[in-house]
């Protein structure tokens, strides 16, 4: 008995002094690592790496940026499946213990001391958040160490179902997807509450190995590890057999699914991706950016769609340069599949190759084993190609153009056929934007962002051509002048010791027409006529008016040819010129950020700058007047607004309750003469092709450059702006017969179909200070009684004609001849 009683003693005894050891041991490594650990309570405020993404007004995805793919979620909006899945694959004890399981730590004791490294952690999804958020994943005992004792601090502080949120929005479940929702994009193409339960199971095997149990990478693998979860469902009572068997019969449906991209406006993503690095660095990509651009979704289609189609065009009147190879000269028939089904599509061209020549038809090969047939009719434009000027006969039947295993591009039509294409050599650029605040509603920068990131719509600093004498003629308005000034269009020849030769300018036609009035020779493009017009003005004068309307004086050359569009700048920048004309006068800066956010949290909103126009004059008056009282508010009544100086228009700003108003840099009366010089364009000028829109409330202007490098159309109503150019990137022609109106127009036309499609005719009102008279066409003076030739003009009050017009022509002096360049200042 008393043996008894000492050996329990001796137990007893000898079992405490171990609990003491262990005690001891743990309370001084307690001591050691507890000053290094981080605090608890910043998990309550964890950033998660999430992408930056960009999205159109309409809430589309544009584009997404980042590293890691992640989608946040709520506890509460986890399919209760999900749960049960990563508890029974990871620690189905979860809500039971206290944040270590005492079993599983024993296990890995066990698999440290006899192999001498931790074979399986045995942690539980406590000890796995406070491994990813704080610690390394390094396996030494140190770590773990520190893993329970972070683990037992976040269990005290906070809930169960905290710790299990930050779990599931933090897991890497492989293919760079962090947290569950990220996943099931990336794996299932769906929202985590779209899945189903095999899918579910599926993902809740990923944490245990991404790579190894990955369902892309190794399906097999993947289903053994899924069906064994799927089993430990169903012995804990999670799901019903019947579930368990339907489960488990389920195959393996996973494959890659990329960034859901919902619109392609590449260039507009990559603009937003600088600006927020600039602001931002580095975090841009990390913080989960939400960046909500003006891009109207279905502006931006028709912009790429219209775009790609005038190159097509362009192409097609230039002949056809041959297929990209025939398959016959270096790959066995049976590879001809498999390169067309690794051949990428650039833009709207599809890769196909020829398997049957007909006499009337061409039959085609696509991708994934598709067929399709290119009629005659979309086939006969391919005259040969010999250069950019020049083409061979015209082909009699597909033989002449296509031979069995060519390889070659075909686009899609309107009518879903099948028609002959080929990659563009000439590029093109389109920025479409609101005239009143200058938000961008559609950009494209080129054919093909992927193979040339090059944004020709704000990169591309290219000569304006005639599409920049509007604001030479708006100089010239504000400077006395009137629509109804005689101008002669006839040679002239300027002299100066710095040239070689003189200079003697011509119209594109090479014929000239005689006197002709100011408003004639701006929509017909008269280049003598604007030379003059400048002239008269001065170049200093003109050069000071147009840097008030916003142009770079270091971009204005201060020399006649400005008033043929020598001044190079970006499309963009055009467009902005353009606004002021488009608007009411009012000098406004480009943007695309709408607003920016994060998950809880407003970060930017835009309160750009707006031209108050007539359409918001009469209430910003009135709110004056009511503020005021009595006294008449005068400040959008003052007729003399070039006088005045222009000063910074703000940059997008915080959040604001007040309107920021732009600068006027036109005056009302200037503005309007140039709206309605600037429609005859459309109506009686170079820009006839618009008229199909069957619209009176738009101006515009066709451009074309020396030797047609430069092709350009801007048109624009109070409600859309919207530029075109074409050219080549080398700066080599378009073309002999390549000019604004039948490259740059077309597509202009083609995306304004789409823009005005629905909006009312908006014409400006006509502002006080004006006069329409009766005139002479031939003087420009008023008609005399009884003219039947007599037309309407509309003149600045101030500068309307006082004289009738004598009954003949008046003497207009001597043919110019021998000007020098000093004489001009």
């Amino acid at each position: 008995m008393k043996r008894s009683v000492k050996l329990l003693k001796f137990l007893f005894w000898s079992l405490l002094t171990v609990a003491s050891g262990i005690l001891l041991v743990s309370a001084s490594a307690y001591l050691y690592l507890s000053p290094s650990l981080p605090s608890v309570e910043s998990l309550r405020d964890a950033k998660l790496q999430t992408p930056l993404r960009v999205y159109s007004q309409d809430n589309l995805l544009i584009a997404e940026f980042g590293e890691k793919r992640r989608s946040p979620i709520q506890f509460e909006d986890a399919p209760t499946h999900l749960i049960k899945a990563f508890m029974a694959a990871e620690d189905d004890r979860f809500y039971y213990h206290p944040g270590v399981d005492i079993m599983g730590l024993m296990r890995a004791a066990v698999q440290l001391v006899s192999t001498g490294s931790i074979q399986s952690g045995g942690s539980t999804i406590t000890m796995q958040v406070a491994k990813n958020f704080f610690l390394s994943h390094e396996r030494v005992f140190s770590r773990k160490f520190n893993e329970i004792l972070l683990a037992l601090q976040i269990e005290q502080q906070l809930s169960k179902d905290e710790i299990f949120e930050l779990y599931l929005n933090k897991i890497y479940l492989g293919n760079r997807s962090y947290g569950v929702e990220a996943a099931a994009q990336v794996y299932y193409g769906k929202a985590i509450n779209e899945l189903n339960l095999a899918q579910i199971a599926m993902i809740a095997g990923l944490p245990k190995a991404p790579s190894r149990y990955n369902p892309i990478n190794d399906p097999k693998r993947a289903l053994i590890r899924r069906d064994w979860i799927l089993g430990r469902m169903k012995d804990l009572g999670y799901v019903t057999y019947e579930e368990y068997i339907d489960a488990v019969s389920q195959p393996v449906t996973a494959r890659y699914h990329g960034a859901k991209i919902e619109l392609e406006a590449p260039y507009i993503a990559e603009m937003v991706r600088q600006q927020m690095v600039e602001q931002y660095g580095p975090d841009a990509y990390t913080e989960g950016f939400k960046v909500y651009t003006t891009v109207s979704s279905d502006l931006q289609k028709a912009a790429n769609l219209s775009v790609a189609n005038g190159l097509m065009a362009y192409n097609e009147r230039h002949g056809y340069q041959g297929p990209v190879t025939n398959l016959f000269d270096n790959i066995p028939e049976e590879g001809w599949q498999q390169r067309i089904n690794k051949t990428p599509s650039p833009g709207v061209l599809l890769p196909a190759m020829v398997t049957r020549v007909g006499e009337e038809d061409v039959e085609i090969g696509l991708k994934d084993g598709n067929s399709g047939k290119i009629s005659w009719e979309n086939l006969n434009w391919a005259k040969p190609f010999l250069t950019v000027n020049s083409f061979g006969h015209t082909p009699k039947t597909p033989s002449d153009v296509l031979k069995i295993g060519d390889q070659i591009w075909v686009r899609v039509t309107k009518d879903g056929s099948y028609r002959l294409a080929q990659e563009p050599k000439a590029q093109a650029a389109l920025v479409s934007m609101q005239p009143e605040n200058g938000a961008i509603l559609a950009l494209v920068g080129g054919y093909n962002f992927y193979d040339s990131m090059y944004n020709r719509a704000t990169q591309a600093i290219r000569q304006a051509g005639s599409s920049f004498k509007p604001f030479v003629y708006a100089a010239a308005i504000a400077n006395g002048m009137t629509a109804a000034t005689i101008v002669n269009d006839a040679p002239i020849v300027f002299d100066d010791a710095n040239l070689e030769d003189s200079w003697r300018p011509n119209n594109d036609n090479m014929k000239f027409n005689g006197p002709m009035r100011l408003r004639e020779g701006l929509y017909r493009s008269r280049n003598l006529v604007s030379i003059r017009v400048l002239r008269q003005v001065g170049i200093s004068k003109a050069v000071n008016y147009l840097k008030q309307l916003g142009f770079k004086e270091e971009s204005l050359s201060r020399d006649l040819s400005l008033s043929l569009g020598n001044v190079s700048m970006t499309p963009l920048e055009l467009a902005s010129g353009y606004a002021v004309l488009a608007n009411g006068g009012f000098r406004i800066e480009p943007w695309y950020i709408q607003r920016v956010e994060t998950t809880d949290e407003l970060i930017f909103e835009a309160n750009p700058a707006i031209a108050c126009n007539e359409r918001c004059i009469a209430s910003l008056n009135k709110n004056t007047t009511e503020i005021e009282g009595e006294e008449e508010n005068t400040l959008f009544s003052d007729p003399e607004f070039e006088e005045m100086l222009i000063q910074e228009v703000p940059a997008q700003t915080e959040p604001s309750d007040q309107p920021v108003i732009a600068k006027s840099v036109m005056s009302p009366q200037v503005h309007y003469i140039m709206n309605d010089i600037m429609n005859d364009v459309i109506w009686k000028g170079t820009g006839r092709r618009a008229q199909a829109l069957k619209r009176h409330d738009i101006g515009s202007k066709t451009g074309t450059t020396n030797d047609s490098k430069d092709a350009w159309f801007v048109g624009f109503n109070p409600d859309v702006l919207t530029a075109v150019w074409m050219g080549m990137d080398d700066f080599s022609t378009l073309g002999r017969w390549e000019y604004g109106a039948n490259a740059a127009l077309p597509i202009w036309l083609d995306y304004m179909r789409t823009a005005l499609d629905g909006k009312p005719e908006h014409k400006p009102v006509q502002p006080e200070g004006m006069i329409t008279l009766k005139i002479s066409p031939e003087t420009g003076k008023l008609a005399l009684p009884g003219d039947p030739n007599a037309i309407f003009e509309i003149f600045r009050q101030e500068n309307a004609p006082q004289q009738y017009s004598d009954e003949g022509m008046p003497s207009l002096g001597e043919m110019d001849h021998e000007f020098s360049p000093e004489d001009l200042f």
